[in-house]
C-alpha cells in the first residue's frame, strides 16, 4: 500500500450512498466507487472498482426493508473478502429484523440470529450498529460488535432546548430501560406508558404511569415505524396536561400512514437520525445525523483506541 492510498476505505450499498458520503466525509477519505450491474430478472452483482487488498474496509448499508438492501450488503461483504480484504467491517446504522429476537410464539424464526449468522458466514470480520431493538442481539454473533447510542448526539440536542419541567417516558414497558438511563443523565422524571395490542402495530388500549400535568415531555424509542404508538402516547400525555410533546426516534421506519399519523397527532416535534432515509419532508420531524458518531468510531477502531468514551449511556 503506497502512502498515497487511504489506510481505510469506505463503500455504500446504494440505498445508503446518502449516509456514507457523510461519513466519508467527516472520516477524511473519498466514498470508494463500487457499481451494481443488474439482471432483466432483478438479480444483481455488486463489484468493488478500486484495490482493497489487504486493506480495512467498511460496508455502509442499513438493511431496512427490501430485502435487496440485506442482499446487497452479503454480496458485498463476499465481494470484499474475495478481494482479499484484511478487516471488513459492516457499518449497519439501522440493523433490520432486529424485532425477531426471540420465539415468541410456536413456529416463528429467531430473524436476527439467522441475519448475523449470514453477515459472518459473508465474511464480516466485525459488526458496527446502533441502538439495536434489543440488546441481546450482540450476543449473536461470534465476532466483536460496536453497538453505539444515539444518546450521544441526541442529548447534547435536548438540552439545547433548555426545556424547564422536563419528563422523559417511554412509550411501553420494554423502553423503561432507555428512557431511565435518558432521564438519569438530564436529572429528569420518568413516565412508561403501558399498552396492549390487538396485534402487531395495532394498539387496543393504553394508559399512562406517572404524572405529566404542567411537564414538557419527551417520549424515547430506538424505531418508529408506523406511528400509532407515539401519536397516541404524545395525544393521551397531553389530555393529562402535558405543556407539550415530543419525541425521539433513532430509526424513522415511517411505513404505512406514518407521516400522517405524526402530522395529526400532537407531537410538537420528531427527532430522528438519518440511518433511513425519509421518504418525504415533514415540518415536524427534526433530523439529527449519526455520520460524524460513526466516522469518528471508525476511526476509533481503525487506530485501535477504546470506544468507551462516545458511549453517553
Amino acid at each position: 500500500m503506497s502512502h498515497l492510498e487511504p489506510e481505510a476505505k469506505i463503500f455504500a450499498c446504494s440505498q445508503s450512498v446518502y449516509l456514507a458520503e457523510e461519513i466519508a466525509k467527516n472520516y477524511g477519505v473519498p466514498l470508494g466507487k463500487v457499481t451494481f450491474s443488474r439482471f432483466s430478472d432483478g438479480e444483481f452483482q455488486p463489484s468493488f472498482e478500486e484495490s482493497i487488498r489487504g486493506l480495512r474496509v467498511f460496508i455502509v448499508c442499513s438493511t431496512f426493508p427490501s430485502a435487496d438492501n440485506l442482499m446487497e450488503l452479503l454480496l458485498m461483504i463476499d465481494a470484499a473478502k474475495r478481494a482479499s480484504a484484511r478487516h471488513i467491517t459492516p457499518v449497519i446504522p439501522y440493523f433490520g429484523y432486529a424485532r425477531q429476537d426471540r420465539k415468541d410464539k410456536p413456529r416463528v424464526p429467531i430473524g436476527a440470529k439467522l441475519i448475523a449468522k449470514l453477515l459472518e458466514t459473508a465474511g464480516a470480520t466485525r459488526i458496527m450498529t446502533m441502538d439495536l431493538h434489543a440488546d441481546q442481539i450482540q450476543g449473536f454473533f461470534e465476532k466483536p460488535v460496536d453497538h453505539l447510542f444515539a444518546s450521544t448526539i441526541f442529548l447534547p440536542y435536548v438540552k439545547s432546548l433548555q426545556l424547564d419541567n422536563l419528563t422523559i417516558a417511554s412509550p411501553d414497558m420494554g423502553g423503561s430501560k432507555r428512557a431511565y438511563a435518558y432521564s438519569k443523565f438530564l436529572e429528569s422524571d420518568v413516565v412508561i406508558c403501558y399498552k396492549q395490542r390487538k396485534a402487531a402495530n395495532i394498539i387496543d388500549t393504553m394508559e399512562l404511569i406517572g404524572e405529566v400535568k404542567g411537564r414538557n415531555v419527551i417520549l424515547v424509542d430506538d424505531m418508529i415505524d408506523t406511528g400509532g404508538t407515539l401519536a397516541k402516547a404524545a395525544d393521551l400525555m397531553m389530555e393529562k396536561g402535558a405543556l407539550s410533546v415530543r419525541a425521539i426516534c433513532t430509526h424513522a421506519i415511517l411505513s404505512g400512514d406514518a407521516y400522517e399519523k405524526i402530522e395529526k397527532s400532537k407531537l410538537l416535534e420528531l427527532i430522528v437520525t438519518d440511518s433511513i432515509p425519509l421518504k418525504k419532508e415533514s415540518n415536524k420531524i427534526k433530523v439529527v445525523s449519526c455520520a460524524p458518531l460513526f466516522a469518528e468510531v471508525m476511526q476509533m477502531v481503525q487506530h485501535n483506541n477504546s470506544i468507551s468514551g462516545k458511549f453517553l449511556m
